[in-house]
């Protein structure tokens, strides 16, 4: 194997094409969100529910927050 395509193939270019913004979320928004859903639900600061919609993250456990219904785990 070539040199140049271990290089390609570990993602190491010599060739520099510019700095790209940096895209992130905005937290605020997210966050409103948040303090909408739980005063809709009646959820209270620290119970289990609580944990379960400001901790869950949509991309790697499932938006749980965003299913109809949700009631978090009984008791």
């Amino acid at each position: 194997m070539e040199i140049s395509d271990l290089q390609k193939l570990a993602g190491i270019t010599n060739n520099f094409q510019g700095y790209k913004a940096y895209e992130g979320s905005n937290i605020s928004i997210t966050g409103t969100e948040k303090k909408r859903i739980e005063r809709e639900k009646g959820i209270e600061p620290g119970t289990d529910d609580w944990f379960k919609l400001w901790f869950t993250v949509p991309g790697l456990t499932g938006p749980l927050n965003q299913q109809p219904g949700f009631r978090g785990r009984k008791k």
